[in-house]
């Protein structure tokens, strides 16, 4: 490209030096765009024939960012409507909600001056008062949320850098706080607690879905769960056994502006849609469960709701996975047994299997893992029982 003209001004009285140049074409209209750049001297540090030279420069090699007035809001709509599409409704709300603070602390600012030190600065504003909600409002949040939305602004950074918006990905350079005190070590219930716990929910109206929590399937799992289409308590021919088709359905809570919203989906991958063979305990609460079922429906009338779940209140609404959360919490309270949450009652299962001598792979494939390794590194947690079975060969070898 020919380096157009430097042209000699007056401007107040004041000699100055001005260049109209070429920087592309419009990617909308197709039309030439046009660079207009004024300077005080002509040659040397800071001059015009300097600052056209670099343009022209970045213009030949296609990495020429022209000035543009786009906000730091603007960018990320932009980011989330290209970095979103066909992504599930929850994760399109987790890249949302990681990305909210950097528009409450800098959404009007012009992208092209939003800098590193903002975005150091707004790690600071939310290492020690940008919560608002799930705590004391003002207080610091956890290193975990600064992480999620340092994550999210890199990738909107980097979405900015390939659309010429800016040179350089701002928020690359910026560090997250550690972690601070020790990691809280995950402690499923041992076998001796989940039986408590199942004695005591003998007879009770959500006997079969504990028992379920404690067969490795998930809270978003059991809420799916439909008797028609998943649950076949009467198989056909003498091979054939009870079945529960895990993961098939899952529904979820999405958490966005306007609250907690129910979304419904097939299980997270082609692993976590399994049949799973019932234990026969489980067959006979199963059974219970349904005929209560019955004979609540029958009772309610008009204001029962038919909706086909399996987990359905005494009005045949079916449970949110908060609901059901609640619930076990205060089952649990009420049968004197450790509080868990519900993912931990799937790790006590998968870690009673895998010391009872169930294979790896299996385990697994049960919990609906890809990756038949994940049982042992993951969800295995060995207690200093299960380890007596090294002391005990131990003992052989020292002997």
């Amino acid at each position: 490209m020919a380096a157009p003209p430097i042209k000699t001004i007056t401007v107040g009285g004041k000699t100055r030096y001005r260049f109209v140049v070429d920087i592309g074409n419009d990617p909308k209209t197709g039309k030439r765009k046009q660079l207009t750049r004024t300077f005080d001297k002509k040659r040397g540090k800071g001059g015009a024939e300097e600052a056209l030279a670099k343009i022209l420069n970045e213009v030949n090699r296609g990495s020429f960012v022209a000035p543009a007035k786009v906000t730091v809001d603007e960018v990320i709509d932009l980011y989330l409507r290209s970095a979103t599409r066909g992504k599930a409704k929850n994760t399109v709300e987790n890249y949302k909600n990681a990305l909210k603070p950097v528009r409450d602390q800098y959404g009007t600012k012009a992208w092209q001056i939003f800098s590193t030190t903002d975005v150091e600065d707004l790690v600071d504003w939310m290492s020690t008062s940008g919560r608002k909600r799930g705590g004391k409002p003002g207080t610091g949040l956890k290193p975990r949320s600064i992480q999620l939305m340092l994550s999210r602004l890199r990738a909107v950074g980097d979405f900015a850098v390939r659309q010429k918006l800016c040179e350089f990905n701002v928020a690359a350079p910026v560090k997250c706080p550690t972690q601070t005190g020790q990691k809280v070590k995950r402690k499923p219930w041992t076998p001796a607690e989940a039986k408590q716990f199942l004695a005591y929910m003998v007879g009770r109206r959500l006997e079969a879905v504990m028992q379920q929590a404690l067969m490795g399937m998930g809270p978003a799992e059991l809420c799916g769960v439909k008797w028609d289409e998943h649950v076949d308590l009467d198989p056909k021919g003498k091979d054939e056994f009870p079945t529960i088709n895990a993961g098939e359905n899952t529904r979820t809570i999405v958490w966005g502006d306007e609250g907690g919203v129910v979304e419904e989906k097939g299980g997270k991958t082609v692993n976590r849609d399994r049949k799973l063979p019932l234990p026969a305990p489980n067959v006979a609460a199963l059974r219970r469960f349904k005929a209560q079922q019955a004979k609540e429906r029958l009772a309610a009338g008009e204001a029962y709701e038919a909706s086909g779940y399996m987990l359905v209140d005494e009005l045949g609404r079916p449970f949110r996975t908060d609901q059901l959360r609640r619930a076990a919490y205060k089952l649990m309270n009420a049968a004197g047994v450790r509080r868990v949450r519900l993912y931990d009652a799937r790790h006590a299962c998968l870690t009673y299997l895998r010391m009872n001598g169930v294979p790896g792979p299996i385990v697994s494939a049960w919990a609906g893992h890809g990756d038949l390794t994940i049982a042992d590194r993951v969800y295995t947690h060995p207690t200093t029982e299960d380890l007596r079975q090294a002391s005990e060969k131990l003992t052989a070898l020292l002997n």
